[in-house]
């Protein structure tokens, strides 16, 4: 439970208004914006609505995917910076899916310190998954997948198309698509995301 000196302190920055606005820019409804954070549409709500204040790792989970920083929930002014480096040791790799048993891939923010950047990327690791165990998923923008080692598979509307390393596909991602693994290497991708 939060003292009122703690609680006023949050209120003061607007977090879940923000949120909000950052969502509704996107033209982004709850249930998106829960299935893009592994968070429930409740849970959202009530943060929007300043009844719930996000731990950083939540809050964290929402900036990547409006691709902006921490700092843009608890600064004022922002300026776009012109240069913004990501040290290797700086990254946090996160899971597909928090809590998920099966894995497809975990994933690395490569341009995280960039402010209200105009598109995401991403270093990503797959794992082996059977063919008839892919997750579909889509959301808008487009999608570019380069891969550095190992060969993966993605599957676009229905349609296989196989990459191995060096290869690069383009694709509308408000398509339904889906990604495994295939062959026995370690299989690393960049991975370039826009958000229209």
């Amino acid at each position: 439970m939060l003292s009122a000196t703690l609680r006023d302190g949050l209120t003061d920055y607007r977090i879940g208004s923000k949120i909000r606005a950052l969502r509704l820019k996107r033209k982004m409804g709850l249930v998106e914006l829960g299935r893009h954070t592994g968070l429930s549409a409740a849970m959202l709500s009530k943060i929007e609505r300043g009844l719930l204040f996000p731990t950083l790792p939540t809050l964290l989970r929402i900036a990547l995917v409006f691709s902006v920083g921490l700092e843009y929930f608890f600064v004022g002014a922002r300026e776009r910076p012109v240069v913004a480096v990501m040290r290797r040791s700086e990254r946090l790799t996160f899971p597909e899916k928090p809590a998920a048993r099966e894995l497809t891939y975990t994933f690395q923010s490569l341009d995280f310190r960039a402010v209200e950047r105009p598109f995401n990327t991403y270093i990503a690791e797959f794992f082996p998954v059977p063919p008839d165990r892919v997750r579909l998923h889509q959301h808008s923008g487009s999608e570019l997948i380069y891969v550095i080692h190992g060969s993966l598979t993605i599957l676009i509307a229905g349609e296989e198309h196989q990459l191995g390393e060096e290869d690069s596909i383009y694709f509308d991602a408000s398509v339904p698509h889906g990604y495994r693994k295939s062959g026995g290497r370690k299989c690393t991708v960049l991975v370039v995301t826009s958000a229209s």
